[in-house]
């Protein structure tokens, strides 16, 4: 255990990088969703719980949003946030296995994930039969998951293969079938019985100027999606790609005054039938 904090306390890290970037989309994503007032919820997959803290803003003073993990570094990184914030007590933070869920039927008013149920590999179609369980009649399931980027604009070569990777197209690894895709999940919200199914995609923007943490945070983007030069890319890619990605580089891509680039978010919700 104490071999793993380093690399999720480096997670985390990453993760409140991202927040800088995907915040102000996920805040508008889930004020949009109109939770109810005074209602309980569960987070899977939390991670910091930067989610958590606006679902439970978003269900107010009188309701509870429970966010599960199996890592325990992660969750003492929510814990502590959700006290710096003031709002501790409308939050709990639980490790779980999010394929071995430990609540009882009907225990929730709704259901929330976040780049973890239905986009980690596994059976996404079981997970959502048994999520949907743990959901009151009428209550809605929210499967949320990266879907597109464009962040190399003018390199649209470059991006392409780089999309094209095993890193790019991860968690999607090779040998899944088709409906596993996670942009398949209206599959599994049929599946699982579920009704009013909708998807809609979110589009979240990146605009020089980008202050010092912002250039932190797309380097670190980077990285996260597409690994540390990818080999099934040729060596004139790859120097290429750390020329236009790496930090160090003074044509790193973020540093350019003209630079805009945008990321989607894909959300899949479907109403639990009675």
């Amino acid at each position: 255990m104490k071999n793993s904090c380093p690399d999720r306390n480096t997670y985390a890290e990453k993760l409140r990088l991202s927040d800088l970037l995907r915040g102000p989309l996920f805040r508008s994503l889930i004020g949009s969703l109109e939770l109810p007032e005074g209602s309980c919820g569960l987070d899977i997959g939390c991670g910091t719980g930067s989610n958590t803290l606006l679902l439970a803003e978003a269900v107010g003073g009188s309701g509870h949003v429970a966010g599960i993990d199996l890592s325990e570094e992660l969750l003492a990184h929510a814990v502590q946030r959700a006290q710096e914030s003031g709002i501790s007590r409308r939050t709990s933070f639980i490790k779980c296995d999010m394929n071995r869920l430990a609540f009882s039927e009907h225990a929730f008013d709704w259901a929330w994930s976040a780049d973890c149920a239905g986009y980690a590999p596994g059976d996404a179609a079981s997970l959502t039969g048994n999520i949907a369980k743990l959901v009151k009649p009428g209550g809605n399931l929210f499967f949320l998951a990266w879907s597109s980027q464009q962040l190399l604009p003018g390199h649209p070569q470059l991006e392409a293969r780089l999309n094209a990777t095993c890193a790019g197209i991860a968690p999607f690894v090779e040998g899944q079938g088709p409906e596993t895709h996670f942009l398949r999940a209206a599959g599994w919200f049929r599946g699982a019985e579920l009704k009013e199914i909708k998807a809609r995609t979110y589009v979240g923007d990146i605009q020089a100027p980008l202050d010092n943490e912002q250039r932190r945070a797309m380097a670190s983007l980077f990285e996260m999606r597409w690994g540390d030069g990818c080999p099934e890319l040729t060596q004139e890619e790859r120097m290429e790609y750390w020329r236009l990605c790496s930090p160090d580089s003074t044509d790193f891509m973020p540093h350019r005054h003209d630079y805009y680039g945008f990321f989607t978010y894909t959300l899949f919700q479907g109403r639990v039938a009675g």
